[in-house]
């Protein structure tokens, strides 16, 4: 999969679900005045909108592997410290934030328990660390149309039901593998308008994420099949999606 690609290519594809998604993420860690935080897998900027509106943006920090997506967020917020880098070996001391914030991103981390480790030891005492990810093993996430139609049409395609994080209960074990144990669970859910099914169809011929990438991969005519399944079972006009993502959020130990 792919998420090297431009900016504007991803808003369409996920951006726009993330955007309402971040407020809820950021309720859920806490995030008030006068905190400093941190977005792992910032993308091109959709928490950090949410942070820099409540703290600032001289106490917010971002990182994420994709260079357009970190020229995008600083762009987005010339005043934040935005940086190119993996969750798994995250450029901070040790203690620098009172919440570091995962959004949609765990199930990308290379190793999620290593990225969620990492994010505890930039993380003071005392404070949060919180991830959130769409419930794909429910079938409730916002690609749930798409998935269910490839694997109608391939019984072999795995979709995104085995990612990390993506069943109830998974984030808080990965968080306490990663030492940060008793997490809180949460639901997050994000309602979404589109025009029509073209709005809808058209980002996953960006090649963006697991969903474009699987259908990249498609002949012409399986392409079209597709195309044509997910649209027999969604609105002919306009229609809004609703999608639900786990969350849980874990406070961090003194000596951690």
């Amino acid at each position: 999969m792919s998420f090297d690609v431009g900016a504007n290519a991803y808003e369409r594809y996920m951006g726009a679900w993330s955007r309402l998604v971040a407020p809820q993420l950021a309720d859920l860690a806490g995030v008030s005045a006068g905190h400093h935080v941190l977005d792992v897998g910032c993308g091109p900027g959709a928490l950090l909108d949410s942070l820099v509106t409540r703290v600032g943006p001289d106490r917010v920090a971002g990182v994420d592997p994709s260079a357009s997506f970190v020229a995008a967020a600083r762009e987005r917020h010339p005043g934040a410290d935005i940086r190119i880098g993996a969750a798994e070996a995250l450029p901070y001391p040790n203690h620098t934030f009172d919440s570091a914030l995962a959004q949609l991103v765990v199930h990308f981390m290379t190793d999620p328990v290593a990225g969620l480790r990492e994010m505890r030891r930039v993380t003071r005492p005392g404070g949060t660390v919180v991830a959130c990810v769409w419930d794909f093993a429910g079938g409730r996430g916002p690609l749930g149309p798409f998935w269910e139609q490839a694997h109608e049409l391939d019984p072999a395609v795995d979709g995104e039901s085995e990612l990390a994080g993506a069943r109830r209960g998974h984030l808080a074990e990965l968080l306490a593998s990663a030492g940060l144990p008793g997490a809180r669970e949460a639901e997050l859910s994000a309602s979404r308008a589109f025009a029509g099914f073209d709005d809808w169809w058209t980002p996953f011929t960006r090649g963006v994420g697991p969903g474009g990438a699987y259908l990249a991969t498609l002949s012409a005519e399986r392409q079209v099949e597709l195309r044509e399944r997910c649209r027999s079972v969604l609105p002919p006009g306009p229609f809004v999606l609703t999608a639900t993502a786990w969350a849980a959020v874990s406070t961090v130990e003194p000596g951690s």
